[in-house]
């Protein structure tokens, strides 16, 4: 059967968009992690704020942490902040109209300083809720600066943030949640999930250039209070941090702040858990060495340039509690806050 150019050509054009449709079903979710892109000073430098576990409607000292997270941040001239996740207590968002996206976030951090992008993970407390609400772009229309995703990269020059979604990789959520249901719409089967993102997030590390490689998560990996370490993590993602020479691991899911070293990697493990509840009073060792411990609320601050990243935590009322410097020219500097003693 002939066919003339018309036809010839509707057809190769139908058929290659069904492969690509073909190539978008069985492919989606290996699709390479989003990047963002973030400029650094004119000066070449770089400032931020950590909190996680923060989301109770200003409740838990929540409104007191957001109040000095405002002043240093505008004494640092921060360029954004980062969540740890689990961003809105106790069951995430019911929806996009849900009143706790404001009254957890909004109307909570509205110091000048603050109104910078905020890059944000998900929890697991999150995951109880309506996902799909705190990930879509509406939200962005309510308060533009809130910025979630998954995972996704956020590249700010010299430095690249990998931004992971830890909750998945715990398996007691799936085969144990007790009375909690949580939405996995978009990640069931979780086996797939995640040896999909292990492998963007191992093909991002090893070909990105940045001096620094800091990942984001908001489960431990190593911890000395309540959650402790997660197994999961150390068998499952920690070894791709390894690979690729991540600098630090920074987190939520405690609700604390720690610095832990390892002892097998130049790694740096820091916990910036304590948004809000907090006071746990859970003390457990691990095979790492432990550098600085707070059982209580506060949050975290982290200043790079291309030779230099230095760490500060503040409590509650905006004490300085522990600051550490890691420097690329040489060996991590102690902080004079640091009990060196093993």
């Amino acid at each position: 059967m002939a066919w003339n150019g018309s036809a010839a050509t509707a057809m190769a054009a139908a058929l290659a968009l069904l492969a690509v449709v073909a190539a978008l079903r069985c492919d989606t979710a290996a699709a390479a992690l989003p990047r963002l892109g973030h400029p650094a000073k004119s000066d070449g430098s770089l400032s931020l704020l950590v909190v996680g576990d923060w989301g109770r409607k200003g409740t838990y000292n929540q409104s007191r942490v957001a109040d000095q997270m405002g002043k240093v941040g505008e004494k640092l001239n921060i360029d954004f902040v980062i969540s740890t996740g689990d961003n809105f207590y106790d069951n995430g968002l019911k929806g996009v109209h849900d009143q706790a996206f404001e009254e957890s976030f909004t109307d909570i951090y509205t110091a000048q300083s603050l109104q910078k992008p905020w890059y944000l993970v998900l929890g697991n407390h999150d995951y109880r809720g309506n996902v799909l609400a705190q990930l879509n772009p509406v939200l962005r229309k309510i308060d533009n600066r809130f910025i979630c995703m998954r995972s996704f990269i956020v590249n700010a020059e010299f430095v690249d943030f990998f931004f992971v979604d830890t909750s998945p990789f715990q398996r007691k959520y799936w085969t144990h949640p007790g009375k909690h249901q949580y939405d996995w719409r978009g990640v069931a089967p979780r086996g797939k999930y995640i040896a999909n993102l292990l492998e963007n997030l191992d093909e991002a590390m090893k070909k990105s250039t940045a001096k620094w490689k800091i990942v984001v998560g908001h489960h431990t990996m190593r911890s000395v209070s309540d959650h402790g370490d997660t197994k999961e993590l150390l068998k499952l993602l920690l070894p791709v941090l390894k690979e690729h020479g991540a600098d630090f691991y920074i987190n939520g899911h405690d609700h604390c702040l720690e610095h832990i070293s390892s002892r097998d990697s130049p790694i740096q493990y820091f916990t910036s858990g304590g948004g809000s509840k907090a006071w746990r009073g859970v003390f457990q060792p691990n095979k790492d060495k432990l550098r600085f411990f707070y059982d209580g609320q506060g949050f975290m601050s982290l200043q790079l340039n291309q030779e230099k990243a230095q760490f500060v935590f503040y409590d509650v009322s905006g004490n300085i509690l522990y600051q550490w410097t890691s420097s690329k020219t040489g060996h991590p500097q102690p902080s004079t806050y640091l009990d060196d003693e093993e």
